[in-house]
């Protein structure tokens, strides 16, 4: 789907969303406000629709069982347009004017940073469900995406090794912001660690919606003609994938000769593409919709049954915001209550069945546990997975890698309760943590 449509169909479905909750609201009086904050117009609707139709499948699957404490629940759906001000607004749009019990939202690290403040003055509780750079872990966020370590690091991994074509020069290649640049500082010296020469590191970013990519993608060939077998890692963000692929494709590189993984490309996006010349470059995620599983299977069905689409893909943030509604769900059944400060404690040790055949489990640190998975492209859009951990990886809030972070730990359990505790000092550093 082409992102106009994306954003023609987000648009009119957060107005029927936002007429039928008046219509609930006016019957029932007393629900349970369910806050969605993904954005519906912009640079990243391309992404961020899908995850907010999710969440209404989700409120809606959760009705049908009964509601949650008797009461049902209750979608509202704001629109923060991919304008990283506007999601604080429209953040406290949703806590303060709407009183929401939880909120699923954002996309970019940049919009989470943009809320965070928000959510700690107001003492809501946020799940957000798409990787992120780590090197954060707040009371009141939930991080059902992937950290660097579930990841970035293991992508890197694979392609170092034999079956991964035995990289030896790299292309780091990112959005600018926040996301891409410390992910890049950790892979860095992560490759600097493993004995990889400067010289053989090229970084790169560009602006978020960039489409001119001819430039870019020669030097990223130039690169690549050194001798060395090369691979580009990739950090870039929404819409600007789309043509960036396409100058791939445009200056005949193929995954054989420069393979590309990438962990903001999913099928959502793929979707809008000829996937023919990107055939063979991958993806490191921790769900594909490839992944033959009875529960991965079922969820498929219900979607697109929901979206009257049996077309419709599902992606790997999709199945982030299931699992962090679910576990939401179940803590505050465990919690008998949506006081935000009893949900929270209640969250840590859920455990909730992912899409792929494991147990997810919410961590002290306010990550989960998710396998890792690295796909390659086929030419129908979906991925066939070349590699994946063997169990379940805990989600790191701070990076071993980097000096400043590597003796930092997030316990927000007693008698830590903290998300940066100095393991050397023994004492919880709080707002001096970058």
């Amino acid at each position: 789907m082409k992102l106009g449509t994306l954003m023609r169909t987000g648009l009119v479905a957060a107005g029927l969303v936002a007429s039928a909750a008046t219509s609930a609201l006016a019957q029932a009086g007393d629900t349970i406000k369910v806050g969605i904050l993904h954005s519906l117009s912009g640079t990243m609707a391309i992404s961020e629709t899908t995850l907010k139709d999710v969440v209404l499948m989700m409120v809606e699957e959760q009705n049908k069982k009964g509601g949650l404490l008797g009461k049902k629940l209750e979608a509202v759906v704001v629109d923060p347009a991919s304008n990283w001000p506007l999601f604080a607004e429209k953040a406290r749009e949703l806590l303060q004017k709407e009183k929401v019990a939880v909120v699923f939202g954002c996309w970019t690290s940049v919009s989470r940073k943009s809320v965070l403040p928000v959510f700690e003055e107001l003492n809501g509780i946020l799940f957000y469900p798409v990787q992120y750079e780590g090197q954060e872990s707040q009371r009141n966020v939930f991080y059902t995406g992937a950290a660097p370590n579930q990841q970035a690091i293991p992508a890197v991994d694979y392609l170092m090794s034999k079956d991964g074509g035995d990289v030896k020069r790299w292309v780091l290649a990112g959005t600018d912001y926040v996301y891409p640049r410390t992910t890049n500082k950790i892979l860095e010296a992560y490759l600097l660690q493993k004995g990889v020469p400067k010289e053989d590191i090229m970084i790169n970013y560009t602006p978020f919606g960039h489409s001119d990519w001819q430039s870019i993608v020669a030097d990223i060939k130039k690169f690549g003609s050194a001798g060395k077998k090369t691979a580009v890692v990739s950090t870039i963000n929404g819409d600007a994938n789309v043509p960036f692929y396409k100058e791939l494709g445009n200056q005949g590189i193929k995954a054989t000769d420069i393979p590309v993984v990438a962990f903001s490309v999913g099928e959502e996006e793929l979707a809008g593409i000829d996937t023919k010349p990107l055939v063979g470059h991958l993806a490191a995620w921790n769900y594909f919709q490839s992944v033959k599983d009875p529960t991965n299977a079922e969820f498929i069905k219900t979607w697109q049954a929901f979206t009257k689409n049996p077309k419709r893909v599902t992606n790997d943030p999709m199945e982030a915001s299931v699992i962090g509604f679910r576990m939401w769900v179940e803590a505050v059944k465990k919690a008998g209550t949506i006081d935000p400060d009893k949900v929270i404690d209640a969250l840590v040790g859920i455990k909730v069945p992912n899409l792929t055949g494991g147990i997810s489990e919410m961590l002290p640190n306010h990550h989960i546990t998710k396998p890792v998975l690295i796909g390659e492209i086929e030419d129908n859009g979906q991925f066939d997975v070349v590699w994946k951990t063997p169990g379940l990886v805990p989600g790191a809030a701070w990076s071993p890698i980097l000096d400043d972070s590597k003796n930092l730990k997030a316990d927000w359990t007693k008698p830590v309760n903290c998300g940066n505790f100095d393991t050397v000092a023994n004492k919880c550093i709080g707002k001096a943590a970058k």
